[in-house]
């Protein structure tokens, strides 16, 4: 019984504050928000699985405190929570992202991408609500051939830049074997395969890494 409420305890601290905070930012923005724009935020469509959950910890709270002669009972509680979250782990590693997302509270209508540019555990980490946002990416790994010295290798994403006004992307990438190795790119995303190009303007270059690494 001690397992399962702490067990509980524990999601209503961590998933609970996920709610929490995307259940507000939804109440804050709403008003100023047109419901077509509002609906576009992936935290917004997936709320229902969210609240569900909630749901499910709040009733099962409440059995558990309540339960009388369930010494001998099997408590499926855990398991029965868990495998709710593995149904729908890719909406709560979105949650957990949405609810540090600068999009999160943002009531404007701009022309980033935004939530329909976000891949799978990913971010806004900083955005400038005009020219320039910065997403930060977990387990984004590409494999890359370095045209210096000719060597194939792991290279993790450490972000992607957005730049509105002149519709541009851009990747912050890292060898995962060597730290010193770090490229920032022109990033031109495919279906299949993904581009990318030499920044050459030494002033763009300067702004994407500044932004970067002031994010």
């Amino acid at each position: 019984m001690s397992n399962t409420i702490d067990f509980i305890n524990k999601e209503k601290e961590n998933i609970g504050k996920v709610y929490t905070d995307i259940t507000y930012a939804i109440s804050e923005i709403s008003p100023f928000l047109d419901e077509s724009f509002l609906k576009k935020r992936k935290y917004y469509s997936k709320l229902p699985i969210l609240k569900e959950y909630m749901d499910m910890i709040n009733d099962e709270e409440y059995a558990s405190k309540n339960k009388k002669f369930s010494f001998f009972r099997k408590d499926d509680t855990i398991s029965n929570l868990n495998k709710y979250k593995q149904n729908n782990l890719e909406a709560f590693n979105q949650f957990q992202n949405c609810s540090k997302c600068s999009c999160l509270n943002c009531i404007k209508e701009c022309n980033f991408e935004s939530c329909s540019g976000c891949r799978s555990n990913s971010y806004i980490k900083s955005c400038d609500k005009n020219k320039l946002n910065v997403r930060f990416h977990s387990n984004f790994i590409l494999d890359l051939t370095n045209n210096n010295t000719g060597k194939a290798s792991k290279y993790k994403v450490l972000a992607t830049l957005e730049s509105c006004d002149i519709n541009r992307l851009y990747i912050a990438l890292e060898n995962i074997y060597d730290s010193n190795d770090k490229f920032i790119l022109y990033y031109y995303p495919g279906i299949s395969n993904d581009d990318f190009g030499e920044i050459t303007d030494e002033e763009e270059f300067n702004l994407i890494v500044e932004t970067y690494e002031q994010s």
